[in-house]
């Protein structure tokens, strides 16, 4: 900020200076409160303002069953949501159906990035011609949705792990596979003759120049896969599975245990939310050259 008088959220904050007192009028009244008082609470209002619109609905949830105005056998108060939470976790069950679908998804990825990422490699950067002529195949195969499968793979694999396996691997595959194939084709071909000229063999030439131009298109792929394979393990999980939280949401269904089913769908969301910042989190800490080349 400059030293310049200026005003600030309507005429109610005037900064009189850099590290100066801010003076706020209230009721009629005006207090000092220091400068760094001021950004503070500016800070926390602009990290909170997403979250407004959540808070309203969920204290408009809350006070809807109490009032009366929607059925709380349909809709149960949040409240009553966390102590279903509280009551499940106090025995280990809550964990126990949010590991076994963490763990799913996790082994399905994994498969995938090593599966996927190497071919992508393969086909983008050093078989081109087979790229293109496997294209049409790739990408007819690639618009199968892995649910449609799931029969498939009940038949071949059976009803357990492995055909939920082979769900969440169909669903990461493709996505991870078509943008490290895109990663590859976009890096641009200065830096492979630079780095080629320089006598870069095809190690260097991968670990120097295509790994890292490929990168953000990778991570990309993961964050798609990720979230379509999640979203895909928990409708595998409501038809065959003992544990997990599309078994949970099946078992509470079937059971009629209303607030242990809107209690499945918010984790579910939560963990969505959850996963995709991570993977954006990571994306920062690894891809730290892409934010230097933009600023």
């Amino acid at each position: 900020m400059s030293s310049s008088q200026g005003k600030q959220l309507e005429g109610i904050v005037y900064r009189t200076g850099e590290g100066a007192a801010d003076r706020v009028r209230s009721g009629g009244k005006t207090r000092l409160l220091p400068a760094w008082a001021t950004e503070w609470s500016l800070s926390v209002n602009d990290r909170l303002l997403d979250w407004y619109g959540i808070v309203f609905l969920v204290v408009l949830w809350e006070l809807g069953p109490r009032q009366g105005w929607i059925d709380s056998q349909f809709f149960p108060p949040p409240s009553a949501i966390v102590a279903e939470a509280l009551k499940m976790a106090q025995h280990g069950e809550l964990l126990i159906q949010i590991t076994s679908s963490l763990k799913r998804l996790l082994q399905g990825l994994l498969a995938a990035l090593a599966f996927g990422i190497p071919l992508g490699f393969l086909l983008g950067g050093w078989f081109p011609r087979l790229t293109t002529f496997l294209r049409p195949l790739l990408r007819l195969l690639g618009q199968i949705n892995a649910f449609s499968l799931f029969p498939l793979f009940v038949l071949f694999f059976g009803i357990g792990e492995l055909a939920k396996f082979a769900v969440i691997f169909w669903s990461c595959l493709w996505p991870i596979l078509f943008t490290t194939i895109a990663g590859v084709q976009e890096v641009d071909p200065l830096f492979v003759k630079v780095a080629r000229s320089m006598g870069g063999g095809r190690t260097t030439l991968f670990v120097k120049v295509l790994f890292p131009g490929a990168l953000p298109s990778i991570f990309t792929g993961i964050r798609l896969g990720a979230t379509t394979a999640f979203l895909m393990l928990i409708a595998a999980e409501m038809i065959g599975a003992s544990a997990g939280l599309g078994w949970l949401v099946h078992n509470s269904s079937v059971n009629y245990v209303i607030p242990r089913l809107y209690l499945a769908a918010s984790i579910i969301a939560f963990l969505g939310m959850g996963m995709n910042s991570l993977l954006h989190f990571w994306e920062g800490r690894v891809v730290r050259w892409k934010q230097t080349a933009e600023i």
